[in-house]
């Protein structure tokens, strides 16, 4: 199941059962997002996917793994699952610090291979590193799970799912509410090879996927392939958003901002 090439989400139906005209193929390394109002049915298609619905949930939807039907042993595998979802609130209540949460996580997924004492010390670490360049205030790997903010939460989770988490395809739920750098975060995960989708409300996820959903009334209404026009448009939308950054960091070190900033 670790082998997904391709994930192809064949249409099921809207919320008035009219059918859902679509066959969606998503491909390793790419980027798709999700765009609609809040209670079109996003986080449902996340939730399909996640569980490679075959006909089986109130969509209708079906999911195939490399043109296939995937078995029950894999839909349902616990040591080998094959999607990892980031969810909109994450926090943990595990009494351990990060280092010892992401030793674990790697003595479950390292223990046949040779010197994976030295392979789970440098994992843990570039985990730990990975994660700082994404959150907004750094933390130690002696730090205790239960004192990540949610920003830092998500980032750590990001980081763990792109370093070691063995899941071909990750679902993200509104990142942009982490307060983390989205650029960066996505960059790494489809640096890994993974299949992403995102469910977004914010423009400029939208346009650095590859292409996105429209979701109406429960369904998949229309895709958009991200055009030349738009990526453009992007790097203008970045500008302004690293400059909302700086105003950010300056309103929380306590700097005063005036007009002409």
């Amino acid at each position: 199941m670790q082998g997904i090439r391709t994930l192809t989400v064949v249409g099921g139906r809207d919320k008035s059962g009219a059918p859902e005209n679509v066959r969606l193929e998503l491909a390793a390394g790419s980027i798709t997002a999700i765009v609609g109002p809040t209670g079109s049915g996003k986080s449902r298609l996340l939730a399909d996917i996640e569980w490679m619905a075959q006909d089986d949930t109130p969509t209708g939807r079906t999911v195939l793994v490399n043109g296939e039907r995937p078995d029950a042993s894999a839909r349902f595998s616990l040591r080998d699952k094959p999607v990892a979802q980031l969810s909109q609130n994450m926090n943990f209540v595990m009494d351990a610090t990060v280092s010892e949460f992401l030793r674990l996580h790697a003595e479950c997924r390292l223990s046949e291979i040779t010197n994976y004492e030295l392979r789970i010390t440098g994992l843990t670490d570039e985990i730990i590193a990975q994660a700082n360049r994404l959150a907004g205030e750094t933390f130690t790997a002696d730090t205790p799970l239960t004192a990540l903010s949610g920003g830092q939460s998500r980032a750590l989770m990001i980081a763990d799912t792109a370093l070691l988490s063995r899941s071909p395809v990750v679902l993200i739920d509104e990142i942009e509410n982490a307060g983390i750098d989205r650029h960066r975060a996505l960059s790494l995960l489809v640096r890994n090879e993974k299949i992403v989708l995102i469910a977004t409300h914010d423009p400029l996820l939208a346009l650095m996927a590859q292409q996105r959903l429209i979701i109406c009334n429960g369904a998949i209404c229309r895709v958009i392939q991200t055009s030349e026009a738009e990526k453009k448009a992007l790097e203008e939308l970045e500008k302004t958003d690293l400059r909302m950054q700086e105003l950010r960091q300056r309103l929380r070190t306590g700097q005063v901002i005036a007009v002409n900033d």
